[in-house]
């Protein structure tokens, strides 16, 4: 059992802007966001491109989500098909932030996504009211001056408040869940997948080991559970319970678990040298964001998936290394050789590339055989820093320039979207 007295109490609140591209593009078009059926396509010209958001109307009355793909969505006059205006919508997300602060100080807001925030206002009481009623005001606000729906969830720590949001204040709007609620409305929670923080993969780990509720994931032993997993094992068990130690401003799961990267190409590659023109970009990226961290990885694994014309499939594979790295042409060797051992002469439409096993790149082992080895990744840095002066696309590979390279038209848009 745990004892909820010694644990935190704080007024968080948890906000979500509902269907945030749909809602805004809908607004931009004098629409109610909650009445329309509109989606927002990543490229209309392509009918096999993403749905990056739907109405909650699309949603309700013609089942298309946000992944859902273009050709999917019907023939029907009411549909409204609108592309992305990413600088718009994290303009409008950048206003929305201002109006939290006019609530509580800047520290006191954690941005955790372009449309979701939380706010800890255990010490605006005295000027707003209680928690609800804050929330209440700030949903009132939105609505009045961007005539955006949001829904806000309230928990005594940001996990709690997380989880109310999802798992019922996007029925009502507005809720509220304390230490007292979660036997009562997180433990019957099935199938885990529908709780935050436990993916299909970790929920298909669980069912082996006989765990299918989020009671039983809390009544669970934690000592196998940290066998089994780790420290994670740890954070599982005790966010069962409700239980969350995070900061303000820090991950709700604490820790970098990797660095990865996934596209979707926009047509599909035949020829075995594009796709590794790709996958050097790719590889290229993943280590910048690593070396932004300041961070390197033993495990480099690749994703390949065939296009639908030949029945989609596909391979995922991993390779560890004796040294951690985050040198672009160290997991370039490594997916050649994974893609080189497991590709079959088929068309490729998507690549994911990821580096996990992470650890503080602070210390290198040098080797007689790789003399070099302190140069490249010095190299890395010098180049991140010329990117981030001048420009993503101030340095790129040479393979960028070829028809089957990416990053060129990439560096032009906006959080992978036309801006």
């Amino acid at each position: 059992m745990v004892d909820y007295i010694t644990m935190p109490k704080q007024q968080i609140i948890c906000i979500d802007m509902k269907s945030f591209y749909a809602s805004c593009s809908a607004v931009m078009r004098g629409l109610d966001p909650l009445e329309c059926h509109l989606a927002v396509i990543a490229n209309k010209d392509r009918p096999g491109s993403v749905v990056l958001a739907a109405s909650p109307k699309l949603k309700k009355d013609f089942g298309i989500k946000t992944g859902s793909r273009m050709f999917e969505i019907p023939e029907d006059p009411r549909i409204i098909l609108d592309e992305p205006k990413m600088a718009t919508y994290l303009r409008i997300s950048t206003e929305i932030t201002r109006l939290f602060n006019r609530y509580v100080p800047k520290e006191a807001i954690h941005v955790y996504s372009v449309d979701e925030s939380f706010l800890k206002v255990d010490g605006a009481h005295p000027l707003w009211g209680d928690a609800r009623t804050i929330a209440a005001k700030i949903r009132d606000e939105i609505e009045r001056e961007f005539q955006l729906p949001c829904a806000i969830g309230i928990g005594p720590n940001m996990l709690l408040a997380k989880l109310c949001l999802d798992l019922e204040a996007k029925k009502k709007g507005i809720a509220e869940w304390t230490y007292e609620d979660v036997k009562t409305k997180l433990w019957p929670i099935s199938p885990l997948n529908e709780m935050w923080g436990i993916g299909k993969r970790l929920q298909k780990t669980l069912n082996g080991m006989g765990i299918f509720t989020v009671g039983q994931l809390a009544n669970y032993s934690l000592e196998k559970l940290e066998a089994k997993f780790g420290i994670m094992g740890n954070q599982l068990y005790y966010h069962a319970w409700g239980i969350d130690m995070s900061d303000m401003g820090a991950p709700i799961m604490e820790g970098q678990v990797s660095f990865g990267k996934s596209q979707v190409l926009l047509r599909d590659y035949k020829e075995e040298a594009e796709v590794k023109h790709v996958i050097l970009e790719m590889c290229e990226e993943v280590a910048r964001r690593a070396r932004a961290h300041r961070k390197a990885g033993r495990t480099i694994s690749l994703g390949i998936g065939y296009s639908q014309e030949e029945f989609g499939g596909g391979f995922h594979r991993s390779r560890s290394v004796d040294e951690p790295t985050n040198i672009t042409m160290d997991l370039y060797r490594i997916c050649l050789e994974l893609f080189k051992e497991n590709y079959l002469p088929k068309t490729v439409r998507n690549i994911s590339i990821t580096l996990s096993n992470i650890t503080e790149d602070n210390e290198m082992q040098l080797t007689l055989f790789d003399s070099s080895r302190w140069k490249r990744r010095k190299l890395g840095y010098t180049v991140d820093g010329i990117r981030r002066k001048h420009g993503s696309n101030a340095l790129l590979r040479a393979v960028s320039y070829t028809e089957a390279g990416t990053a060129v038209q990439r560096s032009k848009l906006l959080g992978g979207h036309k801006a």
